[in-house]
């Protein structure tokens, strides 16, 4: 089996190919890499910058969408069990543009053991002090409409995952999808500084 592979398309988008051939689209809104058939797509809330699912070009027979409603079914948070990836969707929102009640974050457990936290759109969140072993943590940073960096690193100290990484780093723009002073403004321990087009092997 080969070692699951996400490709940062910029913004808050994300791509991981998990190890069994299977593929993630999160929050897709920004740059290239939609040509891959989608088995599982996620959206973390109702924003534009978010669910442009007509960017992923084939969708396979059995691809499922999950968005923040059936995330939050019921207004608890929900996990779905694959044989390729376990998703566990976590509190987001809390600040005056994204409502706890309709934002979520994931956490996705793949079958070689690493756990990849994405955080949506968000500010500080309780439930991040009780994130545990996670390997690779996304933390959105705009300073807008979500915190900004020193915020975004206070809970990097929170999550303790093994290497942080800052996304979701000016207000939404289809043409601008990264900013690399922002990116180098985010203190945290185990820093990754992923632009546009980059790939992380999750090991």
């Amino acid at each position: 089996m080969s070692t699951p592979k996400l490709l940062f398309q910029g913004h808050g988008s994300v791509r991981i190919v998990t190890g069994e051939g299977k593929v993630i689209y999160v929050d897709p809104f920004a740059g290239g890499g939609y040509d891959l058939a989608a088995d599982l797509i996620l959206i973390t809330h109702s924003h534009f910058d978010h669910t442009q699912t007509d960017l992923i070009k084939t969708k396979n027979a059995d691809c499922e969408i999950i968005t923040w409603k059936e995330a939050l079914k019921g207004g608890t948070h929900q996990s779905f069990v694959y044989d390729y990836v376990t998703v566990e969707a976590v509190e987001a929102g809390y600040n005056r543009n994204h409502n706890a009640r309709d934002c979520v974050g994931y956490v996705l457990s793949f079958t070689n053991g690493v756990k990849v936290y994405l955080s949506g759109d968000t500010s500080k969140t309780p439930q991040m002090a009780n994130l545990k072993d996670i390997d690779y943590a996304f933390f959105c940073c705009d300073g807008v409409y979500n915190m900004d960096t020193e915020e975004a690193g206070e809970c990097a100290k929170l999550v303790g995952a093994k290497h942080s990484i800052p996304y979701h780093m000016i207000p939404a723009d289809p043409q601008s999808n990264f900013d690399q002073s922002v990116a180098e403004s985010f203190v945290a321990d185990g820093r990754i500084i992923l632009r546009p087009g980059e790939e992380l092997a999750l090991v």
